[in-house]
């Protein structure tokens, strides 16, 4: 008999990830306490995946093997609470998509900023011709690009709910932008817990792989000794320190690593208006140089425009319960 995946949320996460299950031979079923919206309906009749909105059939839900639960479902949720009282595994549309891609994933989280890091990342990547896919909060849904595409690289913006239900899931380039306190109803209130939720972005990492943080946030600074790095570390600041991989430094941008090269920031200025936005290209370009191109990163800025701004993005929100 087929092991039976439930997914709780039929917004783009979790239709998504109904079409990857349903392609893996898993019994897939969908429950949306909300109203489904008429293309993931469709997405789903098309398969032939069961789903059913307006409620949660309790004897469908509570026979599940594993659970599939939308990022913006609370554990404080009636049924996912009786879904852990019973031990039934919970985990994000991201990490069930992880097992089943040899895709390399550049992922990006941080309290602010992380939808211009990422665009910015997947814009350099697919300028330098390579095959790459724009996920997570942004874009199409990981699950669905791995069920319906064939992608190299992977770039995706993580949001601390969706790192909350990360296991086993690797980042090969992990990006920390910064941490200031946001979506503390989620976590008791409690800073810490929200802080520990952003670096889980760093676990299952290995010696192969990169971790790119603002070296300048004063949270970040005081609470990465707690944590475990096991892959390569490049700290990114405004102001240049003996750490800094990147930084800048009178009126340069500067990268000492893992390519050497400089920027006038005035060439970054003639496209980008705000300090913020060169912080998130600088963290981009380390990003990509680390794939091992430097003349793409540098062709990259050589052709950069404003239009990258117009890139079309699909942004979803997601089902709640």
């Amino acid at each position: 008999m087929a092991k039976r995946i439930v997914i709780l949320g039929a917004g783009e996460s979790g239709a998504g990830a109904a079409v990857l299950a349903q392609k893996q031979g898993f019994d897939t079923f969908v429950s949306d306490m909300s109203a489904i919206k008429d293309k993931y309906k469709a997405m789903l009749n098309e398969r032939g995946i069961a789903w059913e909105e307006g409620k949660h059939t309790e004897e469908l839900i509570l026979n599940a093997d594993e659970v599939i639960k939308s990022p913006g479902i609370p554990n404080e949720a009636p049924m996912i609470q009786k879904l852990i009282a019973q031990g039934t595994p919970i985990i994000s549309e991201i990490e069930f998509a992880g097992r089943y891609t040899d895709a390399k994933m550049i992922c990006i989280t941080g309290s602010n900023g992380k939808t211009t890091t990422t665009s910015l990342i997947y814009h350099i990547f697919k300028k330098a011709g390579l095959n790459v896919g724009l996920a997570g909060n942004i874009g199409q849904s990981l699950a669905y690009q791995v069920a319906e595409c064939n992608y190299d690289y992977y770039v995706i913006e993580l949001s601390s709910f969706q790192l909350d239900n990360m296991y086993k899931f690797r980042a090969n380039i992990a990006v920390l932008m910064n941490i200031t306190p946001d979506h503390l109803d989620r976590y008791q209130h409690d800073m810490q817990n929200y802080v520990d939720a952003k670096f889980r972005i760093l676990q299952n990492q290995t010696c192969d792989d990169a971790f790119i943080f603002w070296n300048d946030d004063p949270i970040i600074q005081k609470e990465l000794h707690k944590y475990g790095i096991h892959g390569n570390y490049y700290p990114f600041a405004e102001n240049r320190n003996e750490q800094s991989a990147a930084y800048l430094e009178d009126k340069q941008v500067h990268f000492t690593q893992p390519i050497a090269f400089n920027m006038e920031q005035e060439e970054l200025d003639e496209y980008l208006s705000t300090l913020n936005v060169t912080k998130a290209l600088c963290i981009a370009l380390l990003s990509s140089a680390l794939i091992g191109d430097k003349d793409a990163v540098i062709f990259v800025l050589a052709t950069f425009e404003a239009s990258l701004f117009a890139i079309e993005i699909n942004f979803e929100y997601f089902s709640v319960l």
